[in-house]
């Protein structure tokens, strides 16, 4: 059984940062790409950001480029998403979750395709 708990959300002001975290449990984390996702009061769950099994490659949504990253250490069975210059609009529940398929080659940005999930950390960024 595979469990994912995400932490370091929080308030944060506009242009603010705040580096999210997700701790994974289970034998083959090392195997599995990583995804960040997130949910705004009323809207869709939408796909943020992705990681490679092995961190080779990385993807993320327009809305992002250039002011989150994506990382992850294997050893630790961590991944983590860097956010820097926040937008209120960033404001959501943000979700961790583990592609459904292992050593696949590059980053896939469909719910779909992502087959386990944290609880969410709340990130609120406030004008």
């Amino acid at each position: 059984q595979v469990q994912l708990v995400e932490s370091g959300g929080g308030l944060v002001q506009a242009g603010g940062s705040l580096r999210l975290s997700c701790a994974a449990s289970g034998r083959t984390f090392s195997n599995y790409a990583m995804g960040w996702f997130r949910q705004a009061p009323g809207k869709e769950r939408e796909f943020v950001a992705g990681i490679s099994w092995s961190g080779g490659r990385t993807n993320y949504a327009d809305s992002v480029k250039g002011r989150f990253t994506i990382s992850r250490d294997n050893a630790q069975k961590t991944v983590a998403l860097q956010m820097y210059s926040l937008k209120p609009e960033d404001t959501a529940v943000y979700y961790c979750a583990r592609d459904r398929q292992p050593l696949r080659l590059g980053v896939v940005t469909l719910r779909v395709e992502y087959d386990y999930w944290g609880q969410g950390t709340q990130v609120t960024v406030s004008s």
